[in-house]
């Protein structure tokens, strides 16, 4: 069988960062900086929170949506039968939390794809050689 690893390369990145806030400074003191969730300082982050923000709103609509139209139209949501059950029971009990893992998979495959464009790699890097002895003791030298 032939080894193909073409699907472990990855793309060059279209997009560079700019190096955000800690790029225009001196220090390496950056554990003291103030950072503003919602002024991010690098196009990453501002194109990450653009994310977030859309899959909160989507799940807090997939989420509350069957409970807010529910106390809004009672009537109509306990007259309405889908497959015997009242239609706000089974969009409280079936639809949301199956909206909720369908939200979880369409963040994760956005996050894959906004890592691609700038560029992350969270693959773990591989040993030189297959002998290279494992650090038992914690890695400290003797």
């Amino acid at each position: 069988m032939t080894d193909n690893d073409i699907s472990q390369q990855a793309p060059e990145a279209d997009v560079e960062t700019d190096g955000g806030v800690a790029a225009s400074r001196e220090t390496a003191d950056y554990l003291d900086a103030r950072i503003n969730i919602f002024s991010p300082s690098t196009p990453f982050m501002r194109d990450h929170l653009k994310i977030v923000w859309t899959m909160f709103v989507a799940w807090a609509i997939v989420v509350f949506g069957p409970v807010t139209a529910t106390y809004l139209a009672t009537d109509l949501m306990t007259s309405i039968t889908v497959l015997g059950f009242p239609l706000h029971y089974f969009l409280t009990a079936v639809c949301a939390p199956s909206g909720a893992l369908v939200l979880s998979f369409i963040y994760a495959r956005k996050r894959d794809k906004l890592d691609a464009k700038y560029g992350i790699d969270h693959s773990s890097t591989q040993r030189e050689t297959e002998t290279e002895p494992a650090a038992t003791d914690g890695g400290i030298d003797e």
